[in-house]
């Protein structure tokens, strides 16, 4: 069966796995003779047989194949194996589950792979538990990289930096690593010591390298900056290596990601589209990409954003989330489904965890957003997750705890004015904490001047107090330097508030001119024409408009499908 066998490994290596696993059940069933060299031709079918299982994604098949193969070794004497491990150590090779050539047994080599499949299937401690049976010295970069992943799963982060910081030495272009170790909190000058001990690979010249090292160590800085919430100073890197490599795809990515993160939506929404004009099949934070467009109410792009992603693949975490932000605006029990699918499909992703929450609290349920909240932190922390859990537990009247998480946030993100306005919003609760709110709101506006959310909550602040000629002033102040759809309509449901209806009339249709998708501005502005008509705009609708409203929203859906 060699000739079968070395047919089988030129199918793993052209991809075409369902012949390959069609092709291992002849090879692993084939009987012969039980002596070493027919034993381990049998192992080695059984690899063989389980690469191509993995391949086609049947992981507990694959695992069992592997497993098999291992039984399979044990039957090999010892000094046929020691001397299958020389060979591939020579080789320098490190197939993964998908690479084929045929060659000597390698225990260590088919351990890994066995803790793949289990890594696939979320069994993450039985992975751990074979990855740390290969011993340290033959563990080669993907190993390390494997390991470092699992024992951060487990929380045993100082185990996790030294599989990362030996990917690094081996090679300084992990970038799984970099971001790994950044949030880890290792210094930009312990990176700088990993990467001068990484083998010169090729014998570049000495100018060739220190070119290297500058932009490497200048994107180790941003790392570290927003792993730390410096995300001010993390931006001003990432632009800096625009200048060196522009239209880098990933660079555009990680700064509207950030961007989306501190609440630059325009800034954030802008570069996600200059990242799909270089490249419009990627994949990666287009769902970040689809919920600042869900905010944005422009639906007519998540639409097509949502189709695109459909196309491209349909299996991705961030395809369940932009489906769950299409879906949001219409029936939010089905985008929870898409939320909670994305995480079926990969369990560490913090935007579905993020997601989930902000549904669970618009269906009210605090209770399970807690969890979700939670459930991002424990992967990485953000403001983000610390909004949602403020917002949370002031849904449950637990005023402490969401006051204890606002300072955790300002603690952690010392120089946020988003922090500094999450304490404020806790305090603005109560009448007594007012005035505590109003300090935090204004010390945020001197920290940020720019940032819009601090000034609107210090309008409401102002209003609830009865101070709605202050609240005037300043939004108008603020829309002197930024024409703001949200400045708009805060101004103009103030107006509306005072029966100054011509001038809220003004403020929200200028609102609708900046963003003609404004959810908000629609709805306020349908209220007020209520209103100057005398008509109730607290009154329910008739049956009639609601049957209509379910028509459009039929239309909706089959546009999207």
């Amino acid at each position: 069966m060699e000739a079968a066998r070395d047919s089988m490994a030129a199918l793993l290596d052209a991809g075409i796995f369902d012949s390959a696993q069609t092709l291992g059940c002849f090879l692993v069933s084939s009987g012969g003779a039980s002596n070493e060299a027919s034993i381990s031709m049998k192992a080695e079918s059984l690899v063989l047989h389980g690469d191509a299982l993995y391949g086609e994604k049947e992981f507990r098949r694959a695992l069992n194949a592997y497993k098999q193969a291992m039984q399979c070794s044990k039957s090999i004497p010892r000094q046929a194996t020691s001397t299958a491990r020389i060979s591939v150590s020579t080789t320098g090779r490190s197939p993964s589950p998908n690479s084929s050539n045929v060659m000597p047994f390698n225990e260590n080599e088919v351990k890994s792979k066995i803790a793949i499949c289990h890594s696939a299937l979320h069994e993450y401690r039985e992975a751990l538990q074979e990855m740390e049976g290969i011993p340290s010295k033959m563990r080669n970069l993907k190993m390390n990289l494997m390991l470092g992943k699992l024992y951060r799963i487990s929380r045993n982060n100082r185990a996790a930096a030294i599989c990362y910081k030996e990917c690094l030495r081996q090679c300084p272009y992990v970038f799984e690593a970099i971001a790994a170790l950044a949030e880890m909190g290792l210094s930009s000058k312990e990176f700088s010591l990993l990467f001068a001990q990484a083998p010169n690979r090729g014998g570049k010249p000495p100018g060739d390298f220190l070119d290297a090292q500058r932009w490497w160590n200048r994107y180790v800085e941003a790392q570290c900056c927003i792993a730390s919430h410096d995300y001010k100073g993390g931006l001003d890197i990432y632009l800096e290596l625009m200048q060196r490599f522009p239209n880098n795809v990933h660079i555009l990515l990680e700064i509207a990601k950030v961007e989306a993160i501190i609440g630059k939506n325009e800034e954030a929404i802008m570069n996600f589209e200059k990242a799909r004009l270089i490249d419009p099949n990627i994949m990666a934070y287009m769902d970040e990409y689809a919920i600042l467009l869900k905010l944005k109410s422009d639906y007519t792009k998540l639409n097509k954003l949502v189709h695109d992603m459909l196309h491209i693949d349909p299996a991705r975490p961030e395809t369940c989330i932009a489906l769950a932000a299409f879906w949001e605006r219409k029936d939010e029990r089905k985008a929870l489904t898409y939320a909670e699918k994305s995480l079926r499909v990969d369990d560490r992703h913090i935007t579905g965890y993020i997601m989930k929450g902000n549904l669970h609290l618009s269906l009210n349920r605090p209770d399970l957003a807690v969890t979700d909240f939670r459930g991002a932190q424990e992967l990485r922390a953000d403001l983000r997750s610390y909004q949602g859990l403020v917002r949370a537990y002031l849904a449950l009247s637990k005023c402490k705890d969401a006051l204890f998480t606002a300072r955790e946030a300002m603690k952690v993100m010392h120089q946020s004015a988003k922090a500094l306005k999450l304490v404020g919003d806790v305090h603005a609760i109560s009448s007594s904490g007012r005035e505590k709110a109003r300090k935090f709101y204004e010390s945020a506006i001197r920290l940020e001047p720019g940032f819009l959310g601090a000034a609107l909550a210090l309008a409401d602040l102002h209003v609830a107090e009865g101070r709605n000629k202050e609240a005037v002033l300043l939004l108008e102040r603020y829309l002197r330097q930024w024409a703001d759809d949200s400045l708009h309509i805060k101004l103009a449901q103030v107006f509306a508030a005072t029966s100054l209806l011509s001038d809220a009339l003004s403020h929200y249709q200028s609102a609708l001119r900046i963003n003609p998708h404004n959810e908000a501005a629609k709805k306020g502005l349908e209220r007020l024409e209520k209103q100057m008509k005398g008509v109730d705009p607290d009154a329910p609708e008739d049956e009639d408009e609601n049957e209509a409203d379910d028509v459009d929203g039929d239309q909706d859906d089959a546009e999207l499908l």
